[in-house]
C-alpha cells in the first residue's frame, strides 16, 4: 500500500510504538504490529490490533496504570 500521508513510499510490515490518551490516562505501547512507512514513519494498524490496543487501554485505565509501558504481545 502507498503511504497516505507522503504518498511517495510503499509500506512495510513493521512495529511502531502508540500513545494511549484520554483524560488523565496516558500509556504508551511497544512493538505493535503496523504498516509502516519508510519514508515518513506513518504507521497504519489493522482493525483487530486497533480493537486489542483498545482493550488493553480500558484495562490499564481501570487498574489505574496511567503512565506504564505495555509491551504488545507476540504474536
Amino acid at each position: 500500500m502507498i503511504c497516505l500521508i507522503c504518498q511517495k513510499a510503499e509500506t512495510f510490515e513493521g512495529l511502531t510504538s502508540v500513545t494511549l490518551e484520554r483524560d488523565e490516562f496516558r500509556s504508551v505501547v511497544n512493538d505493535v504490529p503496523a504498516r509502516v512507512c519508510p519514508r515518513c514513519g506513518e504507521a497504519y494498524l489493522e482493525e483487530e490490533v486497533t480493537v486489542h490496543l483498545l482493550r488493553v487501554a480500558k484495562e490499564l485505565s481501570e487498574a489505574g496504570m496511567s503512565d506504564e509501558p505495555y509491551q504488545y504481545p507476540a504474536t
